[in-house]
């Protein structure tokens, strides 16, 4: 978390809602940053997505932790992790914030799913007893390094046992030390308004596409009380898209000459990636270089 400018612990209490995009690549996450978001989430579901694998749980850690230290080494803000169910059991969760943390992420998503995991909004999902997720939750808490390092605890539970259920086990959440709780899957925006009223602690709300969740506005969230509202996977499903039009364009016209209007320009991502400021680098470098070599070979002259 050393180039993070304000902790997302700060974020959370300053700001009245916090609108976090899903990123799936550095360059995605510079582009949020660019347009003023103040935090990031890097998905499980778009992180497979981009390997061209389900989300299953198939991804490792050593995966997500390479994709985590790609990111965060080019952001300033905050990046969340789905950390899937901890890629294990406990002494897994152990390792796996020890590894997401040094990565720089600020904070892990853990879920209470059975594994092989699910995507949260298919059906055929299974939780794990709730002393088992209260123990993975405990070792995330006792392994951070440092409080600003948050643990999301996650609850499946909607589908398989019951809105009740899920509240339930997200109050003992909360007693186990989860700093923030994402219930998944609610089905309905009085669902939300419910969750909302009987779990007292900073709530998460997933506002991913195609699922079974109600697509509520960030407004609409914030009333009902809602401190964190994430858009998953909306950048890779809109990138995906965009490129199948371009293929099928090519592949029509065989040209895109035409269509030059759909793309992000050379110099635009150059802006983004700051190009310019490595050439400057590389020139200063160069500059000193030479200047060294011309002392040096005057001094042999004399």
């Amino acid at each position: 978390m050393g180039n993070v400018k304000i902790s997302l612990r700060d974020l959370i209490r300053s700001e009245d809602i916090l609108v976090v995009p899903g990123v799936y690549a550095p360059s995605v996450a510079m582009l949020a940053e660019k347009l003023g978001f103040k935090a990031v989430y890097l998905s499980g579901a778009a992180l497979t997505g981009l390997l061209g694998i389900p989300d299953l749980g198939i991804i490792t850690l050593t995966e997500v932790a390479l994709f985590t230290r790609y990111i965060t080494s080019k952001i300033s803000i905050p990046l969340i992790v789905d950390a899937d169910t901890g890629f294990g059991e406990v002494l897994n969760v152990e390792r796996t914030v020890r590894e997401l943390e040094d990565a720089g992420a600020s904070a892990i998503q853990i879920e209470d799913q059975v594994l092989p995991k699910k995507c949260g909004h298919l059906p055929g999902k299974e939780v794990i007893p709730v002393e088992e997720m209260v123990e993975k939750i405990i070792m995330a808490t006792k392994t951070r390094r440092s409080r600003d390092f948050l643990i999301i605890a996650r609850t499946d539970a909607r589908a398989v046992e019951g809105l009740e259920k899920a509240i339930e086990r997200a109050k003992i959440y909360v007693e186990a030390g989860a700093d923030i709780i994402f219930p998944e899957a609610l089905e309905s925006k009085e669902e939300f308004e419910i969750f909302a009223r009987k779990v007292d602690a900073p709530l998460l709300a997933n506002m991913t596409e195609f699922g079974k969740s109600p697509l509520l506005s960030v407004k609409e969230l914030k009333d009902l009380g809602y401190k964190i509202v994430l858009f998953p996977v909306t950048t890779f499903r809109a990138s995906m898209k965009a490129s199948e039009k371009i293929l099928k364009i090519i592949m029509e016209k065989g040209t895109q000459r035409e269509d030059l209007d759909k793309l992000m320009t050379r110099s635009e991502f150059y802006e983004l990636i700051r190009y310019y400021d490595y050439e400057k680098k590389d020139d200063l470098v160069s500059k000193l270089a030479k200047d060294l070599m011309a002392r040096k070979r005057s001094l042999m002259t004399q």
